[in-house]
């Protein structure tokens, strides 16, 4: 078949005329050729046949190519590598493990270690795969080894995707990384990659001058997911190294780790919106109305938020300290950006806004000094000596492990009263967050115990009862009676009478 033959149909019916050669006139009087009609668009017919026998011809083709002496090597030196990863993992996973249990205090690194050590099995076969497919192809012909090229990169790409899906600690956010990073992969692998990155930019919308793709949205909340995931991680390890310096105060710390936070999530949201091609200036609307929104709707949460910053910036309260906000006592266990955290003695955590600590009366017990200051009241009999009763309080408080010796106890007498002295006893404690009432019961049972041993009386008061005759209602032991309670006497029902 000639060339010419080989054209398409409507390219034959297209064909210009042959110009006459060079130097020779044009014919005047041939006629005027009338162009042809355009021939119809034929549509092939569909052969069931061929397309069975071209699918027949493709399978025995790819079964001949599996069929052939060196896709079998291929097969058996994958299954090998396999082999000898597992044999290799066994046997250094108890070493490694062993040596793991010496860090367990370090529970961040031991994380990070274990978690490779799990897929070590799989670590090693995609090495020992790349190994191989190079071996191959520095002693026989690089065709020779593409099934083992393909295995490792699958292998490879497999445990890259675990490895990272497993130190996103957020499982709503592991498992669709996860499925979309195989299908990524999976696109590269077989090819498709660039076209259904074509695809998925020409699904696009456009405003004035500004076009967003489908490709640009996954694009940007890949890029915004990946930077807020960096900008908590370097936040928290900020926040963490802070914490164990000794010369930063602790109100300072959570203000600079608060503030380390807010700059690198700004950073993420506003490196995205610049790669996805908003322009930066069209903003300003939108800040004016979110200025207007929280004038108008949003003034508790701006109220919190500002509050926050002053009570970090004065240092007046701080995560430790002992403080009392109307009817709770507790410790402040963390200060967040809208609220305060202040666990009580039973275990309950309140959330408390940050607003209530900078515009109510706030009672906190360990400002300047964590050590306070207690107090009992109690009287003794009147035939007992007070200072040894002063002595002997401040010995028996002093002996109870929560009380501090300097500024040591002290016990005064404040007053002679109807049928006691009465003494007030004074000692300092510097563990607030471990209760209040414990330490004065125990203080209490102290001073029992010691006036006991002692034998100096408590007293209590008595009440005598005097009759009219003058006697008293109080007996000897032998001759009292137990009292009788007389009851009333039932009254009767009466009838009422009948009315004429």
């Amino acid at each position: 078949m000639t060339a010419f033959a080989q054209l398409p149909l409507r390219q034959v019916q297209q064909a210009p005329a042959e110009s006459p050669p060079a130097g020779e006139a044009p014919v005047a009087d041939a006629p005027e050729k009338t162009p042809a009609e355009p021939a119809a668009i034929e549509t092939p017919d569909f052969s069931l046949d061929e397309a069975i026998t071209e699918v027949m011809d493709t399978a025995l083709a790819v079964g001949a190519e599996l069929a052939s002496t060196w896709t079998l090597i291929q097969i058996g030196v994958v299954l090998l590598c396999y082999v000898a990863a597992r044999i290799v993992s066994n046997a250094l996973t108890p070493v490694f493990e062993e040596r793991m249990r010496r860090i367990e205090s370090q529970p961040q690194l031991l994380r990070v270690l274990v978690i490779p050590l799990r897929r070590l099995t799989w670590i090693l076969f995609a090495l020992s795969l790349w190994l191989a497919a190079f071996a191959l192809r520095e002693v026989t012909w690089p065709s020779r080894s593409y099934y083992i090229g393909i295995a490792a990169t699958i292998v490879f790409v497999g445990v890259i995707i675990a490895l990272i899906s497993r130190f996103i600690r957020n499982r709503s956010l592991a498992t669709p990384f996860f499925y979309a990073a195989w299908a990524v992969a999976a696109l590269y692998i077989v090819g498709l990659l660039d076209e259904t990155l074509a695809a998925l930019d020409a699904i696009a919308f456009s405003i004035g001058t500004f076009r967003l793709s489908v490709l640009a949205i996954i694009k940007a909340v890949l890029l915004l997911t990946v930077l807020a995931w960096l900008a908590t991680i370097i936040g928290n390890f900020t926040e963490r190294r802070l914490k164990r310096s000794e010369d930063i105060a602790p109100a300072l710390q959570v203000l600079i780790a608060k503030f380390v936070k807010f700059t690198l999530l700004t950073v993420a949201v506003l490196a995205t919106i610049s790669a996805v091609g908003i322009d930066l200036t069209a903003l300003t609307v939108f800040s004016g109305a979110l200025g207007l929104g929280i004038g108008f709707g949003l003034q508790k949460v701006a109220s919190n938020l500002i509050s926050g910053v002053i009570i970090l910036s004065d240092r007046s309260i701080k995560p430790g300290d002992v403080i009392s906000l109307g009817d709770t006592f507790g410790w402040i266990n963390a200060l967040k950006s809208r609220y305060v955290s202040v666990i009580t003695r039973d275990g309950v955590e309140y959330l408390i806004p940050n607003e209530s600590f900078v515009s109510e009366q706030v009672v906190n017990w360990s400002y300047s000094t964590r050590n306070v200051r207690l107090e009992i009241k109690f009287g003794v009999s009147y035939d007992a000596d007070p200072h040894e009763v002063r002595k002997l309080a401040m010995e028996a408080v002093g002996q109870i492990d929560r009380v501090i010796d300097r500024p040591g106890p002290v016990c005064h007498v404040i007053g002679f009263g109807d049928s006691s002295v009465d003494f007030v006893l004074r000692f300092w404690i510097r563990d607030p967050k471990n209760g209040l009432t414990n330490v004065r019961g125990q203080a209490f049972l102290a001073l029992w115990d010691t006036f006991k041993a002692h034998g100096i009386e408590i007293p209590y008061p008595h009440r005598h009862l005097i009759f009219d005759d003058g006697s008293t209602g109080l007996a000897p032991a032998a001759s009292r009676k137990p009292a009788t309670v007389r009851k009333p006497a039932a009254r009767r029902a009466r009838k009422p009478k009948p009315v004429s």
